[in-house]
């Protein structure tokens, strides 16, 4: 990719996607076309001080590509409805399987690589491990509408006989980082913990449900959204096999371990508080993530990743402290 080259990203005023044009900003790449629906007031400090070329509706950027053929060289395709919480399927299928088909189809049609969102949603309870193999995809359960119509997707794209000259499926695990401010219950524990701290000196983490594990060590794959958007850049310069990624570190950790990180950082005496899983989310509960990271390893990524004690230091000390944005 040339630095002049124009480039799509969706989702553009969320947490990943804002926080990748900012990192596609550093690496000198200012001409950008940025999608998403730019009415939701709270996600636009997220875009503040970013360079671009054009902001477009995402209801619009069908018929706006359609009338400038032959100018985008890459898409990154970061939109969705991730509320998991949202048990309306036909929500996520509009915007998490509709939309994103319609995305590589005009990747397929227009020759452009592509880079879509998928999620670690697309696991369910891990039944049959948390391996990027393809074989397995077929099989998977996801546990809510979210993860299914990202599995939905991810079964159709390997069905397909068109592809575009590049593509890549990531699947997120538990990012954490700048620019999720406006996620609310949505954001990530690591937010939301800073900020009971920072309001009552205490952090409420969720009490087990499960024999098999002790109350706050459920335990997740958390990967700082630098090392999710370095993945992102990599794939887009150097184009291995096409196809499923994971995406998270490798390391599962304890929702313990992050919550002694912020305050190890804080330097605030440890203060946790068991509450009851709620009832809406406990039955669709994860107690461990944990993803098998040698595909892109033997693909040629050659970065490590921040561990969750360098990833919660930066990013509360840098970022969560004085409420800055990247």
């Amino acid at each position: 990719m040339q630095v002049n080259d124009v480039i799509v990203v969706t989702g553009a005023a969320g947490f990943i996607g804002s926080y990748l044009v900012g990192y596609l900003n550093q690496q000198g790449f200012n001409n950008l076309v940025l999608v998403d629906d730019f009415g939701v007031e709270r996600k636009l400090h997220n875009l503040e001080g970013k360079k671009y070329l054009h902001k477009v509706h995402r209801e619009d950027f069908f018929d706006w590509s359609e009338a400038h053929p032959g100018l985008v060289k890459m898409v990154f395709h970061l939109g969705a409805r991730t509320d998991t919480t949202e048990m309306n399927y036909a929500v996520h299928k509009k915007w998490n399987l509709d939309y994103s088909i319609h995305i590589w189809q005009l990747c397929v049609h227009a020759n452009i690589p592509l880079v879509y969102a998928s999620s670690a949603a697309t696991y369910g309870n891990g039944e049959f491990g948390y391996n990027d193999a393809h074989d397995v995809v077929s099989k998977l359960q996801p546990l809510n509408p979210y993860g299914v119509s990202k599995n939905e997707f991810d079964l159709w794209a390997l069905e397909q006989r068109h592809e575009p000259p590049f593509w890549a499926g990531l699947k997120f695990f538990n990012v954490y980082g700048p620019n999720e401010y406006h996620k609310g219950r949505m954001a990530s524990v690591i937010m939301h913990a800073y900020n009971q701290i920072q309001s009552t000196g205490e952090v409420k983490l969720f009490r087990s449900h499960n024999p098999e594990y002790k109350d706050g060590e459920q335990i997740r794959d958390f990967i700082y959204v630098k090392d999710v958007v370095r993945i992102c850049t990599w794939l887009m310069e150097h184009k291995p096999a096409s196809g499923l990624y994971n995406t998270g570190t490798g390391v599962a950790r304890t929702f313990k371990d992050l919550v002694k990180a912020i305050f190890n950082t804080l330097h605030i005496t440890e203060n946790i508080h068991y509450v009851d899983t709620p009832i809406d989310i406990r039955d669709k509960y994860q107690y461990f993530t944990e993803a098998n990271m040698n595909k892109l390893k033997v693909a040629g990524y050659p970065h490590a990743f921040y561990s969750l004690e360098e990833g919660v230091k930066e990013y509360v000390t840098d970022y969560l402290t004085n409420h800055i944005y990247y």
